[in-house]
């Protein structure tokens, strides 16, 4: 059972610095080296909190979610803007100029956060660090989409990549943490974490009639988002992609390589949205 002063959610020791995302997408890794396991990703916009350097990189915690890990300080910036809108397309460009002939600077994916400068040109917003973004992939920061399982089929066949929860690529945990923000509901990063976590138990989950759609079917290590209740919608490594298949042909595929279904929990979107969370004190 995951808790507060699992490696993954510790404070590291020391006095921080604050700085932000600048790139597009940054990767933390477990150890300070390039080619070191990705563990998850930050989006551009968001702050993380340095504790020491080692090289290249900075062992941070990301304010967001408390995850831990090693970031390339080049995808880092100080000090930190206050964000203004975020990313309401599943991805999107910046670019050199309100013109979309104009070079990209690099992909923003669903959820980033943006620092609007106050210039705008036509439909364009002029986002500082990034470059121009076209405003219909733009929203407020209070505007919440209502269906997590419609957000997570946004992202159907996007490639399978651990550790990650960009558009391009992300794991099975990543893909539900990042439909449950957009709806205004922040869930902790891993499976084991949104196991304990998330909403509560469905309990007696296989009675007729108990699933619902939005559900999060749980396995060891795994978990998948329900669109109706006899369809799951994972990122798994089975297809390599993020995929939707009957729920009665997942659990009988996984229960050879994980187990039987551990636990099936729900997420009242409108209730939690907004609320404080137990896994996510203040620091």
């Amino acid at each position: 059972m995951p808790d507060l002063y699992d490696p993954r959610l510790a404070r590291p020791p020391g006095v921080p610095v604050t700085f932000q995302v600048t790139a597009g997408v940054a990767a933390v890794r477990e150890a300070p080296l390039p080619d070191a396991r990705l563990v998850t990703q930050a989006l551009h916009g968001e702050i993380v909190d340095v504790f020491r350097e080692e090289g290249e990189f900075g062992l941070c915690q990301l304010r967001r979610d408390r995850y831990t890990g090693w970031i390339n300080l080049d995808a880092l910036s100080a000090p930190a803007l206050e964000v203004t809108h975020k990313v309401s397309a599943l991805r999107t460009y910046c670019f050199a100029e309100p013109d979309l002939k104009s070079a990209p600077h690099f992909l923003l994916s669903l959820g980033a956060r943006v620092a609007a400068t106050g210039r705008t040109v036509g439909d364009w917003t002029e986002c500082a660090r990034a470059g121009w973004v076209h405003a219909c992939h733009l929203a407020d920061l209070d505007a919440f989409e209502t269906d997590p399982a419609g957000i997570a089929a946004r992202y159907l066949e996007a490639p399978y990549l651990w550790g990650a929860r960009e558009s391009l690529g992300l794991d099975c945990s990543g893909l539900v943490q990042q439909a449950f923000e957009a709806c205004g509901v922040l869930l902790p990063r891993d499976s084991d974490m949104q196991a304990e976590w998330a909403g509560e138990p469905v309990e007696n989950w296989q009675a007729p009639g108990a699933l619902k759609r939005g559900d999060l079917v749980f396995w060891t290590g795994h978990v998948g988002i329900l669109t109706d209740p006899g369809t799951l919608l994972h990122a798994n490594a089975f297809h390599l992609a993020v995929a939707a298949e009957p729920l009665a042909e997942a659990i009988a595929r996984i229960r050879s390589v994980a187990g039987d279904v551990t636990c099936v929990r729900r997420v009242d979107v409108t209730a939690a949205r907004g609320r404080a969370t137990s896994w996510l004190p203040a620091t």
